[in-house]
């Protein structure tokens, strides 16, 4: 099971996640980090690395891909500052099933599973919040594969131009505008497309005033139209997320 997570560092609020993790917890969860520089370009680990350990972003940003038949990397998740990653199974010795490269240089936090499995043995309240979350993120993990399988590239397109939006979006006087630069290329990466099939895709959306482009950003104007594209489901923001 892959797991992924936003949690703030350095206050009590833990959005996205509160009904799963108290301050407490995560206080403990921090209390068995091991910190580790993150520089650009590092690879954390390759699909098929023993996945002994979850990794929280502390700072940077860190790109999740799937490598396909072809030898294409797709992205699945854009992990930044918060978030908490990992693939825990207490049923046997996992591997990882994504790469996972530095984006941006900053710091992440390892939590040893050996070392989880002491809290979860000590901290029964710990446990039941750690199992929540575990299911929860299962789900984002299955929406994710369903955006990109069941609706066609276009849905898929639509689907994540709403989670950039739910991940990094500002109020725009325009609508909601995407706060992290992404290329064409990116864009193409995150839903298994050519660049040139989401040239196409991004055009046809500005010709109906669906998104435009503003100083380098996208700037999402008609998110119903998305919605309505990709057959959303209205999933909470803590799930329509990257």
């Amino acid at each position: 099971m892959t797991a992924t997570a936003r949690i703030p560092i350095g206050n009590n609020s833990l959005e996205g996640t509160a009904h799963c993790f108290s301050p407490v917890s995560f206080a403990r969860l921090q209390s068995i980090m091991y910190r580790k520089p993150a520089e650009k370009g590092a690879i954390l680990f390759w699909e098929g690395d023993p996945a002994d350990n979850l990794i929280f972003v502390r700072s940077g940003r860190v790109r999740i891909t799937k490598t396909a038949e072809n030898g294409r990397h797709i992205t699945l998740y854009l992990l930044q500052s918060g978030d908490l990653y990992g693939q825990p199974d207490p049923s046997g010795r996992p591997v990882h099933a994504f790469n996972a490269e530095v984006l941006e240089p900053g710091e992440i936090g390892v939590i040893r599973w050996s070392d989880l499995e002491v809290l979860l043995w000590q901290h029964g309240d710990f446990a039941i919040e750690f199992v929540k979350w575990m299911g929860l993120m299962h789900r984002l993990t299955q929406t994710k594969f369903r955006d990109l399988m069941m609706y066609g590239k276009a849905g898929a397109l639509c689907s994540l131009l709403i989670r950039l939006c739910n991940s990094n979006g500002v109020p725009d006087a325009d609508g909601t505008l995407i706060s992290l630069k992404i290329s064409h290329a990116e864009l193409a990466d995150m839903i298994g497309a050519t660049r040139e099939c989401v040239n196409r895709m991004l055009s046809k959306f500005r010709k109906e005033h669906v998104v435009l482009v503003k100083d380098g950003h996208l700037v999402v104007r008609n998110l119903d139209y998305l919605r309505g594209v990709c057959q959303c489901e209205n999933c909470p923001k803590e799930i329509c997320r990257m």
